[in-house]
């Protein structure tokens, strides 16, 4: 029913630092529930906090456990720019919708960072100015271009000539700046959205693996692996890229990706410690930790198998290693940590979210690529309104 990979390999940085622990119970019996989740991961654990803040009975399942997924091999970019260019999506799906998820994917990351202030929960929240430099994909012609079309979108945005780039952050690109995305630590947020939830009276059981789905006209009816059914008025399935079979697939593929993290040198770290990501394909992307660690990331290509994934992790760390090196001469570029994942991507660089055709009573979400958590709270306040009967803005954006 499900496609089981092996989402992640290596050692990421997050295990450096502590994360709270989320409880969970085994599952021994039939169970009745308003909504189940399906998936501990960040999806699953907005949506939770989401549902549960409106009041809902939640139950929640993860066949691993609460974050033991693609989750914690996050390099936790929180950025509102969409990987497909603004000027670019328009030609794919019109300007007026290319600007509408754009501006979306900005209150997205707004609401999160409200929500995480609001909620108190300890995650290394930092606001950071992005740098968008230029790459094979667009030039610095094209990048002041795309610069125009953002900023005639109402998204501000300012760009820097590569003099200007160069002498501000030591780059020598030029690049589009905009400000207010987020550096959090995901393990940290993904556990305390969790925790929030359980607070409010959701059941978390692990290892937990659904089976099967069958949707009725007034239940949704979950067999799981160890026996027990989960009777629920909705369904969210928020598993990631392990796809269950309910979910169409067009249009959707696996990506392979490697990431390593630095040693801590935070005097050697650049002004206002910019996330910093290429007009390239594939791209290189970075940013830097609280403790002054930088987390690099990118050498992108087609999933093939795990084996295959796992068997390039040094040559791919060496590799952004030295891409490291050159981008910011002066730095330590040496990785102390390494680690691989998988993650899928669309088309269009937007997301599959909402109900499935012909299966109103079922949520799924899919297709995060580069925007992942920006697009989980697009999804976590499409899937309260959708579970309590109120029209979700956007919706006709991210449809199957």
């Amino acid at each position: 029913m499900q496609r089981k990979l092996d989402l992640r390999t290596g050692k990421p940085v997050w295990a450096a630092y502590r994360a709270p622990s989320v409880p969970f119970h085994s599952l021994r019996r039939d169970l009745k529930t308003d909504v189940l989740v399906i998936g501990m991961g960040i999806s699953g654990a907005m949506a939770a906090e989401a549902l549960t803040a409106a009041g809902c009975r939640l139950v929640m399942i993860d066949r691993r456990g609460p974050v033991r997924g693609s989750t914690a091999a996050s390099t936790s970019l929180v950025q509102y720019e969409i990987d497909q260019p603004l000027t670019m999506l328009a030609k794919r799906i019109g300007r007026d919708r290319a600007g509408r998820a754009w501006r979306r994917a900005r209150l997205a990351v707004a609401n999160l960072n409200a929500r995480i202030s609001e909620l108190g929960i300890p995650c290394d929240l930092a606001l950071r100015p992005s740098l968008y430099l230029q790459g094979d994909v667009l030039g610095a012609e094209a990048l002041e271009i795309e610069a125009e079309a953002r900023q005639a979108a109402g998204l501000a945005a300012a760009f820097l000539s590569r003099g200007r780039v160069l002498e501000e952050y030591g780059v020598d690109r030029a690049a589009i700046r905009s400000h207010d995305n987020l550096a959090v630590d995901l393990r940290k947020l993904t556990a305390g959205l969790l925790r929030k939830a359980l607070q409010r009276g959701a059941r978390a059981f692990a290892p937990v693996e659904a089976t099967a789905l069958v949707h009725h006209a007034g239940v949704v009816e979950v067999a799981t692996a160890a026996g027990p059914v989960i009777r629920a008025d909705r369904v969210v399935l928020a598993t990631g890229y392990e796809l269950i079979d309910v979910v169409p697939a067009a249009k959707h593929r696996i990506i392979s990706t490697w990431a390593i993290a630095t040693g801590p040198q935070p005097r050697k770290l650049w002004p206002d410690r910019a996330m910093m990501w290429e007009a390239s394909d594939p791209y290189l992307y970075l940013r830097a930790t609280s403790d002054g660690r930088i987390v690099c990331g990118g050498e992108d290509e087609d999933f093939a198998d795990e084996e295959a994934r796992d068997a390039l992790i040094e040559e791919k760390a060496a590799s952004i290693a030295d891409k490291l090196g050159a981008l910011r001469p002066g730095i330590d570029s040496r990785p102390q940590f390494a680690w691989t994942g998988s993650f899928g991507t669309t088309t269009t660089g937007l997301p599959y979210v909402g109900a499935l055709p012909r299966r109103p009573r079922i949520f799924a979400v899919m297709g995060y690529g580069g925007n992942g958590i920006a697009y989980s709270q697009i999804a976590s306040e499409m899937v309260r309104a959708w579970a309590t009967g109120n029209e979700a803005p956007d919706a006709d954006l991210f449809a199957f």
